[in-house]
């Protein structure tokens, strides 16, 4: 007896571009083909897309794998099809088990009905038996956190309201695979981190999971394995970490910032910096930080003179979204003793283990030549970091701490109990 849960085959879906999918009448379909060569665009409308292309991967009973890539890659178009809700153009799809969706969550809510009535209404449509929602239904109510308006027309429920009560209902089916698709969204921060702790439960249950997310953090969590779609296709299938790596340095075509233009820079202006890039411990040219993970700031500039420079002392500032100073590298500080340089050449800042969590920050850099400033970019550069193993330990923060900001080397001593007097 085999032990794969989804094995997926040469799996293609093409799309039709510019044509609306309705049922039509014989009559609309005679006229619009006769019609077909006088209409403007009529080219353009059946232009097509292949969302997945040529698809093939097997997870096995119990793994719970981690579906990440850019918008359009055929993350959805992948779980539309293992749900059955789409059919494939081409290629073949076994999956072995009751499936569980949480695809587009609120789907199947009627906003005539109350919170309680959508209840039994959603789950029937997610596949639940009427006894099985009845045993489950104080459990769905707490969770969602709207027992107070259960008995109201969804119609009048906020957007998070609507959004906790649909999510409640779907992650409380006990499917052997569950297709999960950036349900994490859903509400404010602590909601954010219920959800996820209802996920680590079903994939600590021995469930088969598949997760799509543009939330690093989280699959990271989840998936100890993960697949990177790019043009409907698997470009990296491996160990969690390595693949989000990869998918890291793929998101920018040109990570080198071409600083020449700018003009939010302060100083003389005789030598300036005109090219920053970022790189890991191999050299590999990085789009992005990682939480914990070594970069290398470096740092292109030229002097326009043409003259060596003496007495350099460079810095980079890092500045949270709020423009707050979170802390500075300085070349001076480190007792560099950067002497003499060239005209022209790159001056670089390691740090072994970056600490900011995941969030988007802006660094200044900042060089000074003989006492005087030369080149100052504030309020800085655009720059993306991504959580990863900070503190070694396996874990990450959870969905909602993000832009916690600086993290901190330490660690704790908790007694035990036989220690205790």
């Amino acid at each position: 007896m085999t032990d794969v849960a989804i094995r997926v085959h040469d799996l293609a879906k093409q799309y039709r571009i510019g044509e609306r999918q309705r049922y039509k009448s014989l009559r609309e379909s005679i006229m619009k083909t006769l019609a077909a060569p006088f209409r403007p665009g009529s080219r353009r409308a059946r232009e097509t897309i292949w969302a997945l292309d040529d698809l093939s991967f097997e997870v096995q009973q119990g793994d719970a794998v981690g579906i990440i890539g850019r918008n359009g890659a055929g993350k959805t178009t992948l779980l539309k099809i293992l749900s059955r809700i789409t059919e494939p153009t081409r290629g073949r799809v076994e999956v072995r088990g009751r499936v569980g969706s949480l695809l587009e969550v609120g789907t199947g809510f009627h906003l005539e009905l109350t919170g309680r009535e959508n209840i039994y209404l959603n789950g029937a449509i997610l596949g639940m038996k009427r006894a099985e929602i009845e045993r489950k239904f104080d459990e769905i109510v707490a969770f969602s956190e709207v027992e107070k308006f259960l008995d109201t027309p969804v119609k009048h429920f906020s957007t998070g309201m609507y959004l906790r009560l649909a999510f409640a209902v779907a992650a409380h089916l006990e499917p052997e695979i569950l297709l999960v698709d950036e349900v994490l969204a859903v509400g404010d921060a602590s909601f954010q981190k219920k959800c996820m702790g209802k996920m680590g439960e079903v994939a600590r249950a021995g469930r088969t999971v598949l997760f799509v997310s543009h939330n690093m953090a989280a699959v990271q969590h989840l998936c100890p394995r993960s697949i990177l779609l790019e043009n409907g296709r698997v470009s990296r299938d491996g160990e969690t970490a390595e693949v989000i790596q990869g998918y890291i340095r793929s998101l920018d075509e040109t990570p080198v910032a071409d600083l020449s233009r700018l003009t939010n820079r302060q100083g003389a202006g005789h030598v300036r910096f005109t090219a920053m890039r970022f790189f890991d411990d191999t050299g590999a040219e990085l789009a992005r930080g990682v939480s914990g993970q070594p970069v290398v700031f470096a740092m292109d500039y030229l002097s326009q003179g043409g003259r060596s420079l003496g007495k350099v002392r460079a810095s980079l500032a890092f500045y949270d979204k709020f423009g707050q100073v979170l802390f500075n590298c300085s070349s001076e500080l480190t007792g560099a003793g950067l002497a003499k340089l060239p005209p022209r050449g790159t001056i670089s800042c390691r740090i072994p283990h970056l600490p900011l969590s995941q969030s988007r920050y802006r660094i200044a850099p900042f060089l000074e030549v003989d006492g005087e400033i030369q080149d100052w970019i504030t309020p800085g550069l655009p720059f993306d970091v991504i959580d990863g193993d900070f503190f070694g330990s396996g874990r990450v923060y959870p969905p909602g701490w993000q832009g916690v900001g600086v993290l901190v080397p330490h660690s704790w001593d908790l007694p035990s109990e036989d220690n205790s007097s």
